[in-house]
């Protein structure tokens, strides 16, 4: 597998870094465009890389901003913009995609959106569906309601005291702190992401992961769920568009499988005509580094290659 990195001038002129890994194939079938999750970095998901690329697509990863090496240090992680930074972060996302596409022509292009990069995909669906093939969603949740609103008020009370970059340990420990409540036995405050103790173990070690974010990012992060869910920008998803959700039943950011189905149960209400769902059980956040990731990759590439063929038939 070959890796190159380049970087794209985002949404409002920020420099955004990318990986982009190729196999051996003159002849690629296709391409996967990753969004990552929150407070991890691009440079995790190499493994599922090597195994798209193995299989004859080429993947294309950039670091969000607030994120990784478009963030450059670790005082810049968590902050994404002055203000509307979700938004800012979509967008980028379809700069990727518009330059994916003229890098290569005619190929089919699947967006692969884990956690934050799930939401952000959700978004992503609602406005520039007509640039993609399929996306797949991963580590996501259909189901927030009222919650939303409760959170928006309580985050917008420590921006009024503290300013948007204040790094509220009270904020995190409101969202983050529950994760962790229904296993039994925890070694660290991230068991919740993954079985693979290895794993989490090199998720805490990496400095540009499970830090504190900034108020500014949690405000932006609530206004892009409450577009998510908002009907009208519902109504806008193509009914033709292949949509694939996998989650671990025991994923607390997917309600342990019951906000799961809520999303999988949105697109079908909606009248989305391909729509397929898979919960691993004992599988927890991080799908793509639990300890049957393989079987979880395998998966996916089945699900990516039927659709492929669907297309030309």
């Amino acid at each position: 597998m070959r890796c190159t990195n380049f970087y794209f001038k985002g949404n409002d002129n920020l420099d955004i870094h990318v990986y982009k890994y190729e196999g051996e194939t003159d002849k690629p079938k296709g391409i996967i465009q990753i969004a990552h999750g929150m407070n991890e970095t691009a440079s995790r998901y190499e493994y599922f890389a090597k195994h798209l690329t193995k299989n004859g697509y080429i993947v294309y990863i950039n670091d969000h901003r607030g994120h990784g090496k478009t963030a450059k240090t670790v005082e810049n992680v968590g902050y994404l913009a002055k203000e509307n930074g979700f938004y800012h972060l979509v967008e980028d996302m379809n700069i990727l995609t518009n330059i994916i596409k003229n890098e290569n022509e005619g190929l089919p292009i699947y967006l692969f959106g884990h956690s934050m990069g799930s939401f952000a995909s959700q978004n992503y669906i609602m406005k520039y569906s007509h640039n993609i093939d399929g996306v797949i969603l991963s580590g996501s949740n259909g189901d927030h309601g009222f919650i939303l609103n409760l959170a928006e008020i309580i985050i917008n009370r420590e921006i009024k005291k503290h300013g948007r970059l204040y790094r509220s340990k009270f904020i995190d420990n409101l969202i983050f702190g529950r994760n962790n409540r229904k296993f039994k036995n925890t070694k660290t405050e991230f068991d919740w992401l993954s079985r693979d103790e290895e794993e989490v173990k090199k998720y805490i070690d990496n400095p540009f992961c499970g830090l504190i974010f900034t108020c500014g990012f949690f405000y932006d992060f609530i206004q892009g769920l409450k577009e998510i869910e908002d009907k009208h920008n519902l109504a806008k998803i193509p009914l033709d568009l292949p949509i694939y959700i996998l989650s671990g039943d025991k994923d607390p950011i997917g309600k342990f499988g019951i906000g799961v189905f809520n999303l999988r149960d949105r697109y079908i209400n909606l009248g989305v005509q391909d729509v397929s769902c898979k919960l691993y059980e004992g599988g927890r956040h991080e799908m793509l580094n639990e300890t049957n990731k393989d079987d979880v990759i395998k998966d996916i590439l089945d699900w990516i290659n039927n659709k492929l063929v669907q297309k030309t038939t």
